[in-house]
């Protein structure tokens, strides 16, 4: 019977991959930079869907795998925002259907409720909240915390694992 291991990821280009269980990994979500699909000419940021898939990939003979997704920001006085998140959430879907690996959608407050002190407001705080947290919970990731300047995936996998039923 295999292990289990549970991977946070936390949506977005901007955002990050965290796996808790018998190891711990955190990194930055794997992303590329292409021209964009429109008429300007322009740069976006897309989900690295062959790296993402190599990095599940190392873990599928070894682990029984779990995946906590965050929803996506869906904001419609924020485009470009919301069109970035909504891209790399359907690239990541993909990729976890390809790889037949199951998955859960779990929103921000959900996981941040048991993982970060109560009477936070706004983004900053909880940023900062993540940030401290997730250095003191797993300092051998403290450089890549900070340089990501929050933990949210490993944090959010952190709270799959402790939930998991």
């Amino acid at each position: 019977m295999k292990e289990h291991i549970f991977i946070g990821i936390d949506n977005g280009v901007s955002g990050s991959i965290g796996v808790t269980g018998v190891f711990n990994h955190f990194q930055k979500t794997p992303v590329k930079k292409e021209l964009s699909y429109t008429k300007k000419k322009q740069f976006i940021s897309r989900l690295d869907a062959i790296e993402f898939t190599e990095l599940l990939t190392a873990y599928l003979p070894y682990y029984e795998i779990h995946v906590a997704l965050e929803r996506p920001l869906v904001n419609p006085g924020m485009f470009k925002t919301t069109m970035s998140a909504m891209r790399c959430l359907e690239s990541t879907i993909c990729v976890l259907e390809l790889m037949r690996l199951p998955y859960i959608y779990v929103d921000s407050k959900e996981w941040q409720k048991e993982m970060l002190p109560s009477g936070l407001k706004g983004s900053p705080m909880l940023k900062k909240a993540s940030l401290d947290i997730g250095c003191r919970l797993f300092p051998q990731f403290k450089e890549v915390i900070v340089k990501q300047k929050d933990a949210d995936g490993i944090l959010m996998s952190e709270w799959y694992r402790r939930n998991y039923k």
